[in-house]
């Protein structure tokens, strides 16, 4: 698959909470920043999504006495999941891995930052309605597909990837340079939703 100047590369997430190690681990997360820092290399447009909660989020479990994390709870905009507390703005675990190497990003779009609303997509937060401007910005760019890497899977990879073919985007998730949290099922789930929105599952090796 050649890439277009009217293609972005999006990595979404990789930060050292999501990383072994971190507050909210995902399996082998660390492994797949060699092959991200590779495949930025055949895209002008690269931009990149960072979690970026203020303390005491909505979606922190320590933010709800007497629940535990995964817990599932009822918010005003529907199921939460609960998380540890993760990604806490100017914090280290809120930072990049010290080895993704992007210096030609020309964006970096933080979302959570909301204390109220939780955001997995980079696009549009937990509430569905408010937007986080990415669609806006690729658009005005003349962007017209985008193809995404990062943390995790099944959570913010998946959800970007929705609301990215909800927006008009092609759309294409690297299947090897992403890793998921595979929470009760949760891979598989996202898998399906993906194939059936139209999102192109792919590996790495398909991108020249």
């Amino acid at each position: 698959m050649p890439i277009s100047s009217r293609t972005a590369l999006l990595v979404i997430d990789v930060q050292n909470d999501f990383i072994p190690g971190g507050q909210l681990p995902v399996p082998e997360g660390d492994q797949i920043v060699p092959l991200i820092n590779r495949i930025a290399g055949h895209f002008k447009q690269v931009l990149i999504a960072q979690d970026w909660h203020p303390k005491g989020h909505v979606s922190f479990a320590s933010s709800h006495p007497g629940r535990q994390p995964f817990d599932v709870i009822q918010l005003p905009y529907g199921a939460q999941t609960l998380w540890p507390d993760h990604c806490v703005q100017a914090t280290p675990g809120a930072q990049f891995h010290p080895e993704l190497d992007l210096p030609h990003a020309q964006l970096i779009i933080r979302k959570g930052c909301n204390p109220d609303i939780d955001s997995y997509s980079a696009f549009l937060e937990a509430d569905r309605r408010t937007t986080t401007g990415l669609a806006g910005y690729l658009k005005e760019r003349g962007m017209d597909t985008v193809y995404m890497v990062g943390l995790a899977l099944d959570f913010c990879v998946m959800f970007s990837a929705l609301d990215a073919r909800a927006a008009g985007f092609n759309t294409f998730v690297v299947l090897d340079a992403c890793r998921a949290i595979d929470l009760d099922g949760s891979l598989a789930a996202a898998m399906d939703r993906m194939q059936g929105a139209g999102v192109g599952l792919i590996q790495s090796t398909e991108i020249s």
